[in-house]
């Protein structure tokens, strides 16, 4: 069986058990410490996260800094509770995003005065023993929707854990097998699987760049919208597409504005400023009734 395919399986089988979500489950997050004070997170390093070119895909990275910026304000709650992203900001230090990936979050406390409960932290993250990038983040405290029942995250651990046979498949798992082996097929290794599987491929236009993307389990949350990290992972990639030359990502703040829901979302990028040295591009994702889900702003550094 091919690493992807028994990957995929297993996370199917992880994701029965209550908790994570099937992204998170694919990567093998897992949580090295939990406390109120501080949370350290990592995943399981390899070919399977990475793009064609060998490095760790933007919005793997995207989803494991928003998992431990919330993860240690969620360690302040009752687990039932459901937390919703409200803004994360993710500035690059230039190190390559390749190696194994391990992000450490730390709470800052509850936002003062406000009608409703929204929680803050900071994150840094590692990528092959540098420092990749630091950030914040601020999380609304909600309830879950109606017929949810949230429960504690565990890790995603694949050492031990057997990958279901595919007689043992229900309908949605089934589908999620034949969209993970189109994709394969069309990756033709582990590498540049992820771009097949979550379909981030941005295509420049003459104003910029846009992005389109089938919602589904694939790319969902807990609550079946789609996964926050992710969707700062296809701004970025939608912001970098928009740009022609030579231009590295250095800076992208995120406001969230509705729950990434519909069949499709799109994303749509413009470049407000090229510079000799910079470049600064806003994003819009949209979803269900071209509702605005999430407004980014990125800033790009021009390479030698």
């Amino acid at each position: 069986m091919h690493d992807i395919r028994r990957r995929v399986l297993t996370a199917l089988a992880l994701n029965r058990r209550p908790g994570f979500h099937f992204a998170g489950n694919f990567l093998g997050v897992q949580y090295r410490d939990i406390t109120p004070q501080q949370v350290t997170v990592s995943l399981d390093h390899g070919a399977h996260c990475e793009d064609a070119e060998g490095r760790t895909n933007i919005a793997v990275v995207a989803l494991l800094a928003d998992v431990a910026a919330a993860s240690v304000v969620r360690a302040n709650l009752n687990p039932a509770q459901r937390l919703a992203t409200v803004s994360l900001h993710l500035q690059f230090t230039g190190a390559p995003l390749s190696g194994a990936l391990t992000a450490r979050s730390a709470f800052d406390g509850f936002l003062d005065g406000a009608l409703g409960q929204q929680g803050l932290s900071r994150v840094s993250l590692d990528a092959g023993g540098q420092r990749a990038l630091s950030g914040s983040g601020a999380f609304m405290v909600l309830n879950p929707p109606p017929g949810v029942t949230m429960h504690a995250i565990t890790s995603a651990v694949h050492d031990g854990a057997a990958p279901l046979a595919e007689h043992q498949l229900d309908a949605t798992e089934r589908a999620l097998l034949v969209r993970s082996d189109a994709a394969l097929a069309r990756s033709g290794d582990a590498r540049g699987f992820l771009r097949e599987l979550w379909g981030m491929q941005p295509e420049p236009r003459s104003d910029g760049a846009y992005c389109r993307v089938v919602n589904g389990p694939h790319i969902g949350n807990r609550v079946g919208h789609m996964q926050g990290g992710l969707q700062i992972g296809m701004a970025a990639s939608t912001a970098a597409a928009a740009l022609a030359g030579n231009w590295m990502l250095s800076a992208i703040s995120a406001w969230f504005i509705s729950p990434g829901l519909g069949r499709v979302l799109s994303a749509s990028a413009r470049i407000v400023h090229r510079g000799h040295h910079t470049a600064v591009v806003r994003t819009v994702i949209r979803g269900q009734g071209r509702r605005r889900v999430l407004e980014a702003m990125s800033t790009h550094v021009r390479l030698p």
